[in-house]
């Protein structure tokens, strides 16, 4: 599959920005540092993605990168094939000449692979992808209070004249 860093990474800063979108434009830096990606590397991937229209700027003071439309209207297919990669699980790369200049005999297996997996990353807007991890976020909130509550049984009140 050629689904590489560069398709990760550029849905990784996306979903960042979409998790980050209330408070005011996002710089790179940041996202580089809160998910550990290059800067260098987040400025090629967000030139590309402000050519098709994904994220838009704000320069200046307080400037950074936002979301250029709803979370929900942007698709995960989108944000990868906008960064120039493929959802290809061929050996050549989409083309027929796998095996001696044709097509070998899992071509047909491989392409439909590719196909399915492209059209699920349709299906999944960046907003599916902030509700999941506010439900991950709230259950992992809930498993902490839980476990403090057994950590640390409520005390018991002295009584008086004991």
């Amino acid at each position: 599959m050629r689904l590489t860093t560069k398709g990760r990474y550029a849905v990784t800063a996306m979903l960042d920005l979409a998790l980050h979108r209330h408070q005011g434009p996002t710089s790179l830096s940041d996202i580089a540092q809160r998910q550990g990606i290059s800067l260098s590397y987040l400025e090629q991937l967000f030139a590309k993605l402000r050519k098709r229209a994904l994220v838009s700027s704000v320069r200046g003071p307080g400037g950074g990168y936002h979301l250029a439309r709803e979370g929900h209207e942007i698709n995960i297919a989108e944000i990868i094939s906008a960064v120039d990669e493929s959802v290809d699980t061929t050996r050549c790369g989409g083309g027929h000449d796998c095996h001696c200049d044709g097509p070998c005999l899992t071509h047909d297996l491989w392409e439909d692979l590719s196909r399915c997996i492209y059209d699920y990353l349709d299906r999944i807007t960046l907003q599916d992808l902030v509700a999941r991890k506010s439900m991950h976020s709230a259950d992992r909130q809930q498993e902490r209070d839980n476990i403090a509550e057994l950590s640390f049984p409520p005390r018991r009140q002295a009584s008086i004249g004991a």
